[in-house]
């Protein structure tokens, strides 16, 4: 085995094969049997807590199996160091994450279906194997096929030749429902046919000449090499150290996150990630009403990640981490370049000119980028964390890729779409974001409090009408701590240490700061989506730390009727004043989606900011240094 050097270490390939040898040597599991995920068991906070360098690192995995085709699932655990399972639980009526191998399958079945190709030469298309096949997940809506099966609804595409934009040419009208695990069509639903789009919408740059030939070059160097060091997966850049994981579900997660202050290593989260993702669509219809997708939970963001090479996915002086997973079969593999590190300016940091004093000085920003991209279907997903020098922390996520469309009658415009090219329209939708944040300010016992602009009424104390001051509510319990944004009082949300004061004398605090768009869901609390995303209904969530809470919408939101996660483990209400709290920032967009968003939708962001409020003295970067004069100034 290979030998590690802390309990968050990278699973490795070693450890994923010693996994499913011990596991098959149990004579348990049949050959058929499918691995839905093979992951490292995170040690909880207080065994972290008490583990320093140089102690023993004792591993194990925890692995779901999916058996068959029936509604049983087995979630284990093995003991990599007593070379045992520890742990056999078979979890009934539950359905994991779609699996790669039965989406395969199902687009090869479908193809070859008597009732579908009939469907298809009805519209005209007489080659099947021209038709690019989308298994979508099937949500929960009642439908007698659903009962019992791990379904998939499929949705068609007309793709002539292989450079053609697999989403121009919607088969309007056509859906397949699918049995994934008995490999095998339960319906074909044909709702009537709607003439094709003629387009073929190409984004190559060959389909788009002449080319722009007026953009100059821009150099990223760094002579003497990155500020940052790398130690296996122990990251450290000017003030900060962190470690990074990868998880199938929740793609890159960040551990153990400290700034030093002046050689006091401060810890300030401990892990964060984006737990759920949900998109909702806003057309009713039977075709596309059904688009619910859960990319987190029912696809998965690091199952879905891509590689990533040097150019234009990252730019500068690069550091790429490797992420080692399973596959169905139980075999591990390696992702090369999952995630991306590097450097870049961020404009100014801080600046003044003294009039009177007749200086100038200015500094300059510079963040560390910690990234990675998740295709999903027809959509990308990047995920940027930032680290800055003045102790901020950022996410932003990055929308881009092909917006799912649907064909339309040449000159309507559909009620619940907007128009993007002839014959075609795209639904309204959101892109919902679930982000788990185990902030520990300072220490693990701290307390959330909301805070917002107060307006104060005009009179005596308030002549001129123009006073305002900050109000701060502590958020007491679970029930209490479920809230929105509202720009309009600047509100945001204050994470304090209560026992640890500043050199001013007060209590030390991180903020959450909404800084992009911050919708809710706008379906229905009741609806099937509504009550499956049920986090979705609020930006800020606040919980105690419990390990087993670990996702938004719970552990298996696929065809899940609903109420599980955040819905279930807040409904207990429990206390969250002066005690370890994990906050979940729901954050997003709301799409209506413009024709300058086909073929291919230029990035759109979202995030939100941690921001510190109080844990330093002062402004904690001083000390940076001024920058190169020579880069800063105009040659002519």
């Amino acid at each position: 085995m290979t030998t590690v050097d802390h309990p968050l270490a990278m699973l490795t390939a070693e450890e994923v094969a010693r996994a499913v040898e011990i596991l098959r040597a149990t004579g348990r599991l049949e050959e058929r049997v499918r691995f839905a995920h093979v992951v490292l068991d995170e040690p909880d906070k207080p065994t972290l807590a008490a583990w320093a360098p140089g102690d023993p690192v004792r591993r194990s995995v925890r692995a779901l199996i999916v058996p068959g085709a029936e509604l049983t699932m087995i979630e284990t655990r093995v003991d990599l160091d007593a070379h045992k399972v520890v742990e056999w639980r078979e979890v009934e009526g539950m359905r994991p994450a779609l699996l790669f191998e039965e989406a395969m399958n199902a687009i090869a079945t479908v193809r070859e279906h008597p009732e579908y190709v009939a469907a298809l030469a009805m519209r005209g298309v007489t080659d099947p194997a021209a038709v690019q096949i989308d298994p979508w997940p099937a949500g929960a809506f009642g439908y007698a096929c659903e009962d019992g099966r791990r379904i998939a609804r499929c949705l068609s595409f007309l793709r002539e030749h292989p450079e053609d934009n697999g989403y121009a040419r919607p088969i309007e009208g056509l859906i397949v429902h699918f049995d994934l695990g008995r490999n095998e069509v339960v319906e074909v639903v044909d709702h009537g046919a709607v003439p094709l789009p003629r387009q073929h919408a190409r984004y190559f740059a060959a389909d788009h000449q002449p080319l722009r030939d007026d953009l100059k070059p821009i150099a990223i160097t760094q002579p003497e090499g990155p500020s940052f060091t790398v130690e296996n997966n122990l990251v450290r850049w000017q003030r900060w150290a962190f470690r990074l994981t990868f998880d199938p579900y929740e793609g890159m997660v960040i551990h153990q996150v400290t700034y030093d202050d002046h050689g006091r290593e401060r810890p300030i989260l401990h892990r964060a990630s984006i737990t759920e993702m949900v998109v909702p669509y806003g057309d009713p219809g039977e075709l596309h009403g059904f688009k619910n997708a859960f990319d987190a939970g029912e696809w998965g963001l690091g199952r879905m990640t891509q590689s990533l090479t040097l150019g234009c996915d990252c730019l500068g002086e690069i550091h790429y981490f490797d992420a080692v997973m399973a596959s169905e079969s139980g075999d591990p593999y390696t992702l090369a370049n999952a995630i991306c590190m590097h450097e870049e300016d961020y404009g100014i940091l801080w600046k003044h000119v003294d009039l009177f004093g007749g200086t100038s000085e200015v500094r300059r920003s510079r963040r560390l980028v910690v990234s990675f991209i998740s295709t999903v279907g027809n959509y990308e997903y990047g995920f940027f964390w930032y680290f800055y020098l003045d102790g901020n922390i950022q996410l932003e996520v990055k929308l881009t890729g092909i917006v799912s469309p649907m064909a339309i009658e040449h000159g309507t415009h559909p009620e619940f779409a907007n128009v993007v090219a002839p014959g075609v329209a795209a639904p309204h939708h959101q892109h919902l974001f679930s982000a788990r944040l185990d902030l520990d300010v300072d220490g693990t016992d701290n307390e959330v409090y909301e805070v917002e602009a107060e307006t104060l009424p005009a009179g005596p104390e308030n002549p001129w009408g123009n006073a305002f001051r900050p109000r701060a509510t502590r958020l007491e319990r679970e029930g209490g701590a479920k809230r929105v944004v509202n720009a309009a009082s600047s509100r945001c949300w204050k994470v304090v240490n209560p026992h640890v004061e500043n050199g001013l004398g007060i209590p030390v605090a991180y903020k959450l700061i909404p800084t992009m768009s911050t919708p809710t869901m706008l379906a229905h609390p009741d609806s099937p989506v509504g009550k499956r995303a049920g986090f979705a209904r609020h930006n800020l969530w606040v919980t105690p730390y419990a390990p087993d809470e670990r996702r938004a919408a719970g552990e298996y939101p696929n065809q899940h009727e609903g109420g599980d996660g955040l819905l279930r483990w807040t409904a207990r209400d429990r206390p969250i004043a002066n005690t370890d709290v994990v906050l979940w920032y729901t954050f997003g967009v709301t799409h209506f989606v413009r024709p300058e968003d086909w073929p291919v939708m230029p990035v759109e962001y979202t995030g939100f900011l941690l921001a510190p409020m109080g844990f330093f003295d002062r402004n904690p970067a001083l000390d940076v240094p001024s920058g190169d004069a020579a880069h800063c100034h105009s040659n002519e």
